[in-house]
C-alpha cells in the first residue's frame, strides 16, 4: 500500500531523515529516531514515502548489539543522474553521475572556448548526448564550472578575463531551457575545491584551500563543508592580485603587475618563448610547431631544462609567497596544488611548499597541510557533480520536489533557494 505525499512541512521533515541516511549519519530507523529526535510512527512513514518514490530502500540487517536487529536502509545512488562540465580556455570535460557524485562516465573536447558560449554550448549539448545514449540517463540536475568570475545567484559569467564573447552570458538558462533541470554554475576553482574536500585523500574535514596553476591562476576555499564565495561570487580571483610595480608586466585583464601574468601558464610561455635562444630543446619546439605551450615549458623543466627550470621556480615561489599571505588571512587546515603548470616535478613541488611554510605565521602553519591536488583531471566534473547534489539535497530544496521522485520540472523553486 502506497503512502500518501507529504504536506511541504512533512518533506522537509522527510528530506532530513533522507539526508541522514545519504551522509550516512543514521542508517537504520532506530537511529533515525535518535538522530531526528521524531517519533517511531513518523519516522516510519516518512521512510516509507522515500522508499516509494525510490530514494531509499531496505537493506541488510544492522550488526545485533543483543537486541531484534534492524534493518539497514540504503540511499539509492542509482535513483537519479547528475550531468557535469567544466568549460576551460581550450578543452571543454564532461561527465555523468550518481547520486554519491561518482562518475560513471566521461568525455573530454580539445575546443578553444573563445568562438562563442553559442558554439560552445551546442558542443557541450551534442557530448551530454552522446553520454546520456551511452549510458542510458536522463539529468536531474546540471553543475557546470567555467574558468572565469560567476555570479553563482543568476548562473551569468561576468567578464572572464580568458574567456572573450562570454560576458553576461546564462550557461543555466540555456541548459534549462532545453532540459527544464535544474543548473547550477560556479568557477571551476571553487568545484576542484569541493572535489578535494569531498572526496579528495586524505580526508580530514578541515578549511581547504586550492590553488590552480595553469593556464590561469586561482583559488577556491571551502570552509566547514561549503564553498566560500563572497558576496558576490568573486572570491578566489587571486590571479589578478598586483604582485610587482613593473608597468611591462601585463596582464590579459588590462592591467599590469598581476600574479597570473607573471606565473600563470599562458605567461610562462611568453617569458621563455623570449629568451628561447637559450634552450636549444624549446627553441626546436618552436621551430617545429610554430608555438609553445605551458606544458612544453613543464615538461622541458621536468627534463632539466636550465631556461624552463629556472621560469618555473620562480612561479612556484610567487605563487607560494602569495598563498602564504592567504594562509596567514584565512588559516585553512590544507593547501592544495592544482593544475598543470606547476605540477611538473617533486623540486617544483617542495619549492612551492617551502616557500609558504617559510611565510606563514608560527600558528598558522602548526598543523597545516601542503599536498598535491589527488583527483587528477576528474576534479573539475566531480566537484560540479558535488555541487549539483548538495543543492538537489538541501533541506531547502529537497522538500520542493521530494513527493514527485524527481527534481525535473522543478528548477524555479531550487533556484530560488540556492544554498550560496
Amino acid at each position: 500500500m502506497t503512502s500518501s505525499a507529504p504536506s511541504p512541512q512533512d518533506a522537509f521533515v522527510q528530506s532530513r531523515l533522507i539526508n541522514l541516511v545519504r551522509t550516512g549519519a543514521a542508517l537504520t530507523r532506530p537511529a533515525l529516531e535518535q538522530q531526528s529526535g521524531l517519533g517511531r510512527k513518523v519516522v516510519a512513514q516518512r521512510v516509507q514515502q522515500a522508499i516509494d518514490v525510490g530514494l531509499l530502500e531496505d537493506a541488510d540487517l544492522a550488526p545485533s548489539g543483543g537486541g531484534r536487529p534492524s534493518r539497514q536502509l540504503r540511499f539509492r545512488v542509482e535513483a537519479g543522474h547528475v550531468f557535469a562540465a567544466v568549460i576551460g580556455a581550450t578543452e571543454s570535460r564532461v561527465a555523468v553521475a550518481t547520486l554519491d557524485g561518482a562518475v560513471i562516465a566521461s568525455m573530454q573536447q580539445d575546443w578553444v572556448a573563445d568562438v562563442g558560449p553559442e558554439a560552445t554550448m551546442a558542443m557541450l549539448d551534442g557530448m551530454f548526448t552522446r553520454l546520456a545514449r551511452r549510458t542510458r540517463t536522463e539529468p536531474w540536475a546540471f553543475g557546470v564550472g567555467v574558468s572565469g568570475p560567476v555570479s553563482f545567484g543568476s548562473g551569468r559569467i561576468v567578464a572572464p578575463p580568458i574567456l572573450p564573447g562570454w560576458d553576461g552570458h546564462s550557461v543555466r538558462t540555456w541548459f534549462r531551457e532545453r532540459y527544464d533541470a535544474p543548473v547550477w554554475v560556479d568557477n571551476d576553482v571553487n568545484l576542484m575545491a569541493l572535489a578535494e574536500w569531498h572526496v579528495g585523500e586524505p580526508q580530514d574535514g578541515r578549511d581547504l584551500l586550492y590553488i590552480l596553476v595553469d593556464e590561469g591562476v586561482g583559488a577556491g576555499l571551502v570552509s566547514r563543508g561549503q564553498v566560500w564565495r563572497g558576496d558576490s561570487g568573486a572570491a578566489g580571483d587571486i590571479g589578478h592580485l598586483q604582485v610587482t610595480d613593473d608597468p611591462d608586466v601585463l596582464c590579459r585583464c588590462g592591467q599590469t603587475g598581476c600574479l597570473e601574468a607573471l606565473s600563470g601558464g599562458w605567461s610562462l610561455v611568453r617569458r621563455v618563448t623570449g629568451r628561447v635562444d637559450e634552450s636549444p630543446a624549446l627553441r626546436r619546439l618552436l621551430e617545429r610547431h610554430g608555438q609553445l605551450t605551458a606544458e612544453d615549458v613543464g615538461m622541458a623543466a621536468r627534463d632539466g631544462d636550465p631556461l624552463a627550470t629556472e621560469v618555473v621556480l620562480a612561479s612556484a615561489r610567487l605563487v607560494g609567497t602569495t598563498v602564504a599571505n592567504l594562509v596567514n588571512f584565512v588559516n585553512p587546515g590544507t593547501v592544495v596544488l592544482g593544475g598543470g603548470a606547476l605540477r611538473v616535478g617533486e623540486s617544483v613541488f617542495d619549492t612551492f611548499a617551502e616557500t609558504v611554510r617559510g611565510r606563514v605565521s608560527r600558528l598558522a602553519g602548526q598543523q597545516l597541510v601542503i599536498r598535491p591536488a589527488s583527483l587528477g583531471f576528474q576534479e573539475g566534473v566531480t566537484g560540479a557533480a558535488i555541487l549539483a547534489i548538495e543543492q538537489l539535497f538541501d533541506p531547502a530544496g529537497l522538500g520542493h520536489w521530494v513527493e514527485h521522485g524527481s527534481p525535473v520540472g522543478h528548477a524555479a523553486h531550487l533556484h530560488q533557494v540556492a544554498v550560496g
